[in-house]
């Protein structure tokens, strides 16, 4: 199948590389000259482990190529993927979805024969239904159906994701767009693939729902996790006995600082927009941004606590700036409120990330950027683990302790036990569990 992918962010880039690698003749279109130029000369602009090994083996197959001009991809395309973004709108929460109907509009003027113009972007329910209005006034002798197909990629292992999904959820009423939507999928049979064929606004609210559910999941944890600390238990244990009851099941029950990155932060507040528009109050939703934003703004002063209360002049190390390992997205990450309030407790903040610094200076530029874990705590009163990255999990903790000015630790990720903290010599404080 030859496919269009209108878009070459994490979305767009991912998943026209795995279609490629499923044999289909994929180009990727985005405006931005310089990353079409970047990705000519094989740099990829998002870290994603193994994407860029995935992207170079299909260019050189010739089945991925890239381009700024939508019109030859477009006009020769069974299916016309719309994957740009749809960020927070400032101001007001809802998704902007100026992206998606400027593709749309493009889009329509280069159609050419049947073509199924499909929605990957996150988008709330009714975009496409706008989106075929559009197509409709743009180019009435257009041959299209709109489809919606959401996309549910983790960073970080997004392409096992895409290759091997929990589901593939097609929203469409057009037996033509079924079939040929079954044919890009078709690969995925030898694994598998469940393919869930709904109507259009169902999918486009799936999408929602599931994001909704899983932020829902976090912040319920780490609520039993501020408990577990008042009370005396131990959240992990808490985590492992509830998960193992299947009608809850244990992932997403890990506490920490509270959720970020591009997805959970920008559909919760979407999805309660949505429902406000349509007069139905999502009040479970509009309680789990609260405590998130809360959380994340409460971690300072927990290292403030871990100091005695006070952080004038003291110099706080931090480990892992980007929301979640094995990814440079800095998009709403804890440590940005982490680090904010640290600063204006009067702490000197030094980190290090092992992928997200470049990424991490243009949101906090004020503070020092070490080469590694060990640099980043000398001298340190505090260290805290913010990330929990692969390097993080089995520091040497003699030459840590060694560096450090005071042997303070602040796990907010539960990597280590608090036993072998204290065999070590550290004064260790976690999440929800007893210090």
């Amino acid at each position: 199948m030859r496919i269009a992918m209108i878009g070459t962010g994490y979305v767009g880039l991912v998943s026209g590389a795995c279609f490629a690698d499923f044999g289909h003749d994929v180009v990727c279109v985005d405006k931005d000259a310089g990353k079409i130029a970047a990705l000519h000369r094989g740099e990829i602009p998002i870290y994603e482990p193994g994407l860029d090994e995935l992207v170079a083996a299909n260019v050189k197959a010739g089945r991925l190529g890239f381009t700024t001009d939508l019109t030859a991809p477009v006009g020769e395309a069974d299916a016309v993927f719309i994957a740009v973004g749809t960020p927070s709108r400032r101001g007001d929460g809802h998704a902007d979805l100026s992206y998606v109907y400027a593709a749309a509009r493009e889009i329509a003027a280069a159609l050419k024969g049947f073509t199924v113009v499909v929605t990957k972007s996150t988008v709330p329910v009714g975009t496409g239904d706008e989106v075929e209005r559009l197509i409709r006034e743009t180019n009435p002798d257009a041959d299209a159906a709109v489809a919606s197909n959401p996309e549910f990629l983790r960073e970080g292992a997004a392409i096992r994701d895409f290759k091997f999904p929990d589901r593939i959820v097609i929203g469409t009423s057009d037996e033509r767009a079924r079939k040929v939507l079954g044919e890009i999928y078709r690969p995925l049979s030898l694994n598998q693939g469940p393919l869930m064929y709904t109507a259009r606004r169902t999918a486009e609210l799936i999408k929602y729902a599931a994001n909704a559910f899983l932020a829902t999941k976090i912040t319920f944890i780490n609520e039993m996790a501020d408990l577990a600390e008042k009370v005396g238990a131990d959240v992990q244990d808490v985590a492992r006995g509830i998960g193992m009851d299947n009608r809850i099941g244990p992932k997403f029950l890990h506490a920490g600082p509270g959720f970020g990155g591009s997805c959970f932060p920008k559909d919760t507040r979407a999805l309660v927009k949505i429902g406000a528009d349509h007069e139905v109050p999502l009040r479970i939703v509009e309680a789990v941004l609260a405590v998130n934003d809360n959380r994340k703004r409460a971690m300072a002063r927990k290292v403030a606590h871990a100091l005695g209360g006070s952080l004038r002049g003291k110099t706080v190390a931090v480990l892992g700036l980007t929301f979640k390992p094995d990814t440079d997205d800095m998009r709403e990450a804890p440590s940005i409120p982490l680090v904010t309030g640290l600063m204006d407790m009067g702490a000197k903040v030094r980190a290090f990330d092992p992928v997200g610094m470049a990424q991490a200076k243009a949101e906090l530029p004020d503070i020092t950027y070490c080469d590694d874990a060990y640099t980043c705590a000398a001298g340190a009163d505090a260290l805290v683990i913010v990330t929990e990255w692969v390097q993080f999990r089995a520091l040497d903790l003699p030459r840590l302790k060694a560096a450090m000015q005071q042997p303070v630790i602040v796990d907010l990720r539960n990597v280590y036990r608090a036993d072998q903290m204290a065999e070590h010599g550290f004064v260790y404080h976690s999440v929800g569990r007893p210090s």
